[in-house]
């Protein structure tokens, strides 16, 4: 699966989970779970595995106290799974966390809040290469309004705090990499290719050279 399909179902999965807050996702850098999540099986072309812990059911806000959670994360399932397109969505079941966000090709996203606490976490697994294709637009137009956050980077340095605290206007701070290298283009945190740093009607904009996939950017 590449790396947008992924962070695209992540990105659904965000959007419909029944918060009272905006939650965003990002790549996560732990990949273990421990405790309980609610998992489903989806069959099509390609079929997927995928798991939604909540860190605190409690804030939910969907006034569905009394029903099962795999009933309430049933709608945010099958936004996420519009991705695939076609195909049969199976019942929730509550798993051990760590049996489903540590299978092998899982991808795992941390939820996160404004103030950077992750308060839920999701884990993808396409069970069919087939998804390394493109997926038709009718596919995804439940999410088409999904913002994601694309980062362009020309380089990055590191300095010791006493450095950074002798910063003044003026002062020149070399990157780690020559001019005329290409930029990092990152999606919600993943790198997803490289571009040129151009100008176009007075604003600095990207022009993309390169789209790696998942296997380059693991």
């Amino acid at each position: 699966m590449s790396t947008f399909h992924a962070a695209a179902m992540a990105a659904a999965i965000a959007a419909k989970l029944p918060f009272a807050f905006p939650v965003l996702p990002a790549p996560s850098t732990d990949p273990g779970a421990t405790g309980r999540a609610v998992a489903v099986a989806f069959t099509g072309a390609p079929g997927a595995t995928v798991a939604i812990q909540v860190a605190d059911v409690a804030t939910l806000d969907d006034g569905s106290t009394g029903s099962a959670l795999a009933d309430r994360l049933h709608p945010v399932f099958e936004a996420a799974v519009a991705v695939l397109g076609t195909g049969t969505l199976g019942d929730g079941e509550e798993v051990d966390a760590a049996g489903v966000f540590t299978l092998a090709g899982a991808q795992v996203f941390d939820l996160v809040r404004e103030d950077g606490s992750v308060v839920a976490r999701a884990a993808v697994r396409i069970d069919d290469a087939a998804a390394a294709a493109p997926a038709a637009p009718t596919r995804i137009s439940r999410i088409a309004g999904v913002e994601m956050e694309l980062v362009v980077e020309i380089g990055r340095t590191r300095m010791a705090v006493r450095d950074v605290l002798s910063l003044e206007p003026g002062r020149v701070v070399e990157l780690d990499r020559a001019a005329g290298s290409p930029a990092d283009i990152t999606l919600n945190g993943r790198l997803i290719g490289h571009g040129t740093v151009v100008v176009a009607d007075g604003d600095y904009a990207v022009r993309v050279e390169r789209i790696i996939d998942q296997a380059e950017s693991a």
